[in-house]
């Protein structure tokens, strides 16, 4: 085996695109904090106990152990950043009011959890801590749909849950709430055969409820149809008003309703969504509602946000194009390097040539040439380059 070959499912990413990643985490960042929200950095590294506490089994799986040889204890490298985030909001900030966090880093799984899917995702994301209205859910869901839309990416829709739905069928029958993973399991894989199986051994009004759940998808009529199909609960219908105030908080999107949704109803109590993109098989962006997670840390908090992978969003654009530049000749003469200077201080890229190395390839296209007229360095254009976006022509002395 060559030592060039990447272990499966992991990539090295090369200048254009890694460049363009990189525009997309500044661009990301500084919308989110235009909403408010602070960055925070938590360590790829943390202790097992610490980095699965808040998280279910389906976390487990897919964190790396390893042996810190410092303590002796057992370690994690981090496969979501979330728990961290709540970790820092509930153990170290310990704000009395609402705090908005936001975070970017690469997370690492043990197998791809999607099709076309990385191991080495490189996650960025918004958390909301200390407001359980609905207008929390409402700017998490609108910032997680604007992200999207600043990446360049129109063409999406948003998939809604709530899994207050499903809980409150199995909190009103103890037998349903006894057996309550085998019937997440089910709903989560749509087995209506095992649900009408295991209906006859529960409570006739929570058997019906299951057995409808599965076909409660599709477009916002599926409200309307939840309330004549489902038991007339008050937290039902406080989760059923909860997604109709959702889907009016989003004009000109296409909205789908999936109220069997509960693949993760270890981790998410509410409002739970997902942004999906043409071209691409997985959600581009998962979030929801998570209370009280951060319980285990010493804090329960009303907490809501979403998460994405920068690389995979990258993907959905168009390849990454060259950039233009400006190419210089190589000297140490004062006013080459000053004209050089000046040039990148006001943002160009300066490209000086090496000797011997005219032709090299390189993700830059020099359109412009720094060159020496009557004493004075300046751009000019290259005969036979295409306008570039910056200014054809200038004057650096």
């Amino acid at each position: 085996m060559g030592k060039w070959l990447l272990p499966e499912s992991l990539a090295d990413i090369l200048p254009a695109e890694a460049r363009r990643i990189e525009e997309l985490r500044r661009l990301l960042l500084d919308l989110y904090r235009t909403y408010g929200y602070e960055l925070v950095m938590p360590p790829l590294v943390e202790y097992l106990d610490s980095l699965l506490s808040a998280s279910g089994e389906d976390m487990d799986l897919h964190t790396f152990k390893l042996v810190d040889q410092m303590s002796g204890r057992s370690l994690g490298v981090r496969a979501d950043m979330t728990p961290q985030v709540t970790r820092i909001d509930a153990h170290l900030l310990n704000r009395a009011g609402m705090t908005r966090l936001c975070y970017c880093g690469n997370v690492l799984h043990t197998r791809p959890r999607g099709l076309w899917a990385t191991r080495e995702p490189l996650q960025i994301g918004a958390e909301l801590y200390g407001h359980a209205g609905p207008e929390a859910d409402i700017e998490a869901v609108q910032l997680a749909l604007e992200s999207v839309r600043r990446a360049g990416v129109a063409d999406c829709r948003i998939d809604l849950s709530h899994l207050g739905v499903v809980r409150a069928v199995l909190e009103a029958d103890p037998l349903a709430a006894a057996r309550a993973d085998e019937i997440f399991g089910l709903l989560r894989d749509k087995d209506v055969p095992g649900l009408a199986a295991l209906s006859a051994e529960l409570a006739p009004a929570t058997a019906q409820a299951l057995q409808a759940l599965p076909a409660l998808y599709g477009d916002l009529d599926v409200l309307d149809r939840a309330r004549e199909a489902l038991p007339a609960l008050p937290k039902i219908r406080e989760a059923l008003d909860m997604l109709a105030a959702l889907a009016r908080a989003l004009p000109g999107i296409e909205i789908g309703v999936d109220l069997a949704d509960v693949g993760s109803f270890h981790y998410h109590t509410g409002v739970v969504f997902a942004v999906y993109c043409g071209g691409w098989p997985n959600a581009v962006v998962r979030g929801g509602r998570y209370d009280d997670i951060g319980r285990v840390f010493g804090r329960a908090r009303p907490a809501t946000g979403f998460s994405l992978d920068l690389r995979e969003l990258a993907g959905l654009l168009a390849p990454a194009t060259a950039s233009a530049a400006v190419r210089a000749p190589w000297g140490l003469d004062p006013t080459l390097v000053e004209a050089v200077r000046k040039l990148r201080a006001d943002g160009q890229i300066v490209v000086q040539i090496l000797p011997g190395h005219e032709h090299d390839q390189q993700e830059f296209v020099c359109d412009r040439e720094l060159v020496l007229r009557d004493g004075i360095w300046q751009v000019e254009q290259l005969a036979g380059a295409e306008m570039a976006a910056t200014p054809p022509s200038s004057t650096a002395n």
